[in-house]
């Protein structure tokens, strides 16, 4: 039996003011040689970037659709947006998206069609078609596939094909690298600039936590975190070896009293010390993260809760202890040691503020989610700087971890409230010298068991 075709769709789609001139682009490419198999672009007159976006979409998947209308097709565009949508993880919501998503949504198959980010600098085949199509709209006209400049790079498409290098069992780290590898010798860059690659540096491999910066070998999760937390890119989506990535355990502090309580505990409260509760669970994680031998350097809040869960962990690892103040917790102003009822029951409609936007405050000079994110962000940026490619202890609070964990995946602002994490819970994001990141594990709690 045949084995269907396979393309992939690079689409993108720009507009000169959002609104403004706006014109798309796409190619179909032979994933197999790197093809150029087809080309559209269009200058659509006055129109969103988002619009744009989805109208190169439409029109990447209708070439396919001509070409083959059984293809297996990969569609990789730098718009986070569409392809969120597109995969069904973010809901639409613009009326001008909606229809124009239904439509893509028609073309093929939902069986047919995956989709994948990836950064803006590795799109420049159908970021210039779109570019195209808009000087050519400025000068009155429509776009001439003869007049196009758009150069694809055979060789890294070629390596796009290439199906991971099989390693020792169980190590699927190590297939990972090689395919890191082939894509590095056979990509680069052309000599318009264009580069392939892929929408995530290095996605966790399935039954590791982080690696060990210093020997790279991966280490073992505990059974109970063995799925990562990010479904890993298809074969195909893997980008050139970024290096040792710089790894973030992030750790939640252990219990206070406030915590079974389920009150509201941030930097403008008591700065409540350990319980006997939060103290056994440090003691626990201390062990766990002892046994796995990767942590290189301890980083925590300032705030006691975590200062003494730092401590903890670095006694038992040899280690000290660095203050950061960027990693406390969000000030929830007035509504500081009140439950959630209390705080609806009191402040319903500031309340309501809250979990409707993330640049709104709780009552009396609070810190909104808006701008703990601006802080974190802050914060996880000097961190790298000072921990390239180190594994680092990261202990601090519930915002802030649900905020890097946010980041790390795109997801927007109200996905802060559709994450659970435990006292003393273990995540792990991995950062890579091209701005990527993955998302490597969740409120895992498997040390307290």
């Amino acid at each position: 039996m045949q084995r269907p075709l396979r393309f992939v769709v690079e689409a993108d789609g720009g507009s000169r003011g959002n609104p403004g001139p706006a014109g798309y682009g796409s190619v179909v490419l032979d994933p197999a040689t790197g093809e150029t198999l087809a080309e559209r672009a269009e200058y659509i007159g006055v129109a969103t970037n988002n619009v744009a976006e989805y109208k190169g979409l439409i029109a990447g998947l209708k070439a396919a659709r001509e070409l083959a209308p059984d293809a297996q097709v990969l569609v990789r565009m730098d718009s986070k947006l569409v392809v969120e949508q597109m995969s069904g993880r973010w809901k639409i919501k613009h009326p001008d998206m909606k229809p124009l998503a239904a439509e893509a949504a028609t073309i093929l198959p939902r069986a047919q069609v995956t989709y994948q980010w990836i950064p803006r600098e590795q799109n420049k085949h159908a970021d210039r078609l779109a570019n195209e199509a808009m000087d050519a709209g400025k000068h009155g006209r429509q776009w001439e596939p003869s007049a196009s400049t758009a150069v694809f790079d055979r060789g890294a498409a070629r390596a796009l094909a290439t199906p991971p290098a099989a390693g020792p069992p169980g190590d699927a780290a190590a297939g990972a690298a090689a395919v890191r590898a082939a894509l590095a010798s056979a990509s680069g860059t052309t000599g318009s600039g264009t580069t392939a690659s892929a929408a995530v540096s290095a996605p966790a491999a399935a039954g590791t936590l982080f690696e060990d910066a210093g020997s790279g070998a991966p280490e073992p999760a505990p059974a109970a975190a063995a799925a990562p937390a990010q479904t890993a890119a298809p074969a195909n989506g893997w980008g050139p070896d970024m290096g040792t990535p710089a790894t973030f355990v992030l750790l939640r502090h252990g219990e206070t009293a406030l915590t079974p309580q389920k009150r509201f505990s941030g930097s403008g409260g008591t700065d409540p010390e350990l319980s006997p509760a939060g103290r056994r669970q440090a003691a626990a994680v201390a062990e766990a993260l002892a046994a796995r031998g990767t942590v290189q350097a301890v980083v925590s809040s300032p705030l006691r809760r975590c200062r003494e869960t730092a401590q903890a962990v670095a006694d038992r690892l040899g280690l000290a202890v660095v203050v950061e103040d960027g990693l406390r917790e969000t000030d929830f102003g007035a509504w500081e040691g009140l439950t959630f009822g209390e705080v609806r029951e009191r402040f319903p409609d500031d309340l309501q503020a809250w979990l409707d936007s993330p640049k709104a405050a709780p009552t009396g000079g609070g810190e909104s989610f808006s701008a703990v994110t601006r802080r974190v962000s802050a914060t996880r940026d000097r961190l790298l700087a000072a921990y390239a490619g180190r594994t680092v202890l990261v202990v601090t609070h519930v915002t802030p971890v649900k905020t890097l964990v946010r980041l790390a995946l795109g997801a927007p602002p109200e996905s802060l409230f559709r994450m659970e994490l435990s006292a003393a819970s273990l995540s792990a994001v991995a950062y890579y010298a091209d701005g990527n990141a993955s998302v490597r594990l969740l409120n895992d709690t498997s040390h307290l068991r």
